[in-house]
């Protein structure tokens, strides 16, 4: 088996709970086999964009190696994600693919003194590698809608998911088999969650 390394970013006000999709995912990615990096980000309340942007220069410093590097940027992370390209973050090149999974937009973003700083930049600015995005299509921190907002201006293919909100937890989204395969094979579809028996 191939083995590879991921590094998994939580968004605002997660604590990496056990429920949650990225928890679950580092879980089954680390029983694989696979290098995986689940930090918890500084003041994740109250966050710092230089902090985070610091934070994730050092772990993508740590995902350098020989396997195929993959990162995984769940919404807040995901616009830190297009902070560092815009940025010119030169770090980012150790990633080798990324999915950027529901990012909050930037009306939105305002509304909270905590997270105003993080607001997307004007998408101007080429993304380092190959990505892809994928948001539901009832997204309440994205209400223009993610593939307008992001996907379509940065030129990036992007799965838009019915009825999956914010892929969280109040959107039902603990284990999450399709971004399993997703992260062991690029190729494979991004679906929703099956829905609970």
């Amino acid at each position: 088996m191939t083995t590879r390394a991921y590094l998994i970013l939580h968004g605002w006000q997660n604590h990496r709970p056990p429920e949650h999709w990225q928890h679950w995912l580092a879980g089954r990615l680390t029983a694989l086999g696979h290098r995986v990096g689940y930090p918890q980000l500084p003041d994740a309340d109250d966050p710092d964009l230089d902090v985070w942007l610091g934070e994730l220069a050092r772990h993508l410093e740590e995902l350098n190696g020989p396997e195929e590097r993959v990162v995984v940027a769940h919404s807040l992370s995901a616009v830190l994600w297009l902070h560092a390209a815009a940025r010119g973050m030169e770090q980012q090149r150790y990633a080798d693919r990324v999915l950027l999974v529901s990012p909050p937009s930037g009306s939105v973003l305002a509304r909270h003194p905590e997270v105003a700083a993080f607001a997307p930049p004007a998408p101007d600015f080429t993304l380092p590698g190959p990505t892809r995005l994928v948001a539901g299509d009832d997204d309440p921190y994205c209400p223009e809608g993610a593939g307008t907002l992001f996907a379509e201006p940065l030129g990036i293919p992007a799965d838009v998911l019915p009825g999956a909100a914010h892929l969280d937890l109040d959107a039902g989204y603990g284990p999450w088999p399709a971004v399993l395969d997703w992260c062991v094979d690029g190729t494979a579809p991004l679906t929703p969650r099956p829905a609970p028996r």
